[in-house]
């Protein structure tokens, strides 16, 4: 029996070795996977269109040009927190409301191919968070167009104070989501070129779950402005093809927004359950 016993062990230990090697073989597929996704990528389509075949790999300046692009959208932000203030509550110029919404599209699209140049070099960025600034380019590019009127300045003051509201909470979001990324990537949770968003991501659940009624609040205010427009296009003296597309600008953005914070929080509620569950 014992002679036995001394021929079962070493087979167990081999077995043993071979089912770890299998485990290290599986992890490799994802192992690559997650390394590729962090190198440069190629031009995409919408880079192309813009820069042409210029070569957009930073290699040792990623970090740079990330922390740029941060202090790039807190500058504007800024900046567009004052001139919007002003439009509101100083003066009703046409033309400032035109400077105004002029910097929007000026911004969205530069954040636009500031994210794709990130996106080309491995950053993580994707989805609606990219996609929700080609909506919002043009949705700040037909306000730019909307001629002074009486419909326009129906809904002129609910959209510079829905502006207001926007970016104080973008304010906000980058205030605390630097913050929280400084601290995960620190631990190693997050990789370097992980950007704040204007939303809600998987992250943010622990210690930003509070910022998500600050959230929501701006989510249905996109759809308070869709329903208003919606009710000035039935007006008769509607005549702007403006206030429709707004319209659905807006509620295109909701949709987005809304639905997609959701998911998240559904996600992290389940995985949360399920966590608690498998501890039980």
């Amino acid at each position: 029996v014992n002679h036995q016993n001394e021929i079962v062990s070493p087979i167990k230990l081999q077995l043993q070795k071979v089912e770890r090697i299998k485990g290290h073989i599986q992890q490799r597929p994802n192992i690559f996977s997650e390394m590729e996704s962090f190198l440069p990528k190629k031009n995409g389509i919408y880079l192309s269109l813009v820069l042409g075949s210029v070569n957009v790999n930073l290699l040792s300046k990623q970090a740079a040009y990330k922390d740029e692009y941060e202090k790039f959208k807190l500058g504007v932000t800024v900046i567009l927190l004052l001139l919007t203030f002003i439009c509101q509550f100083l003066v009703t110029y046409r033309f400032v409301d035109a400077l105004v919404n002029f910097l929007l599209v000026w911004y969205y699209c530069t954040l636009t191919i500031r994210e794709s140049v990130l996106i080309s070099n491995g950053s993580r960025i994707k989805g609606w968070w990219v996609f929700h600034h080609y909506i919002s380019t043009f949705l700040s590019g037909v306000m730019l167009t909307w001629p002074d009127g009486e419909l326009y300045q129906m809904f002129r003051s609910q959209f510079l104070t829905y502006c207001l509201y926007q970016g104080f909470v973008q304010c906000l979001q980058y205030y605390y989501q630097s913050g929280c990324l400084y601290r995960l990537k620190a631990l190693g949770e997050r990789h370097n070129l992980d950007l704040t968003v204007e939303g809600f991501q998987s992250w943010m659940w622990r210690g930003l779950t509070f910022l998500l009624p600050f959230l929501f609040f701006g989510h249905f205010w996109q759809l308070f402005n869709s329903v208003t427009l919606f009710r000035m296009a039935r007006l008769p003296q509607c005549k702007e093809w403006q206030v429709l597309i707004c319209g659905f600008s807006f509620l295109v953005l909701f949709a987005g927004n809304f639905f997609t914070t959701l998911a998240v929080v559904r996600h992290k509620r389940k995985t949360k359950n399920q966590g608690k569950s498998k501890g039980l």
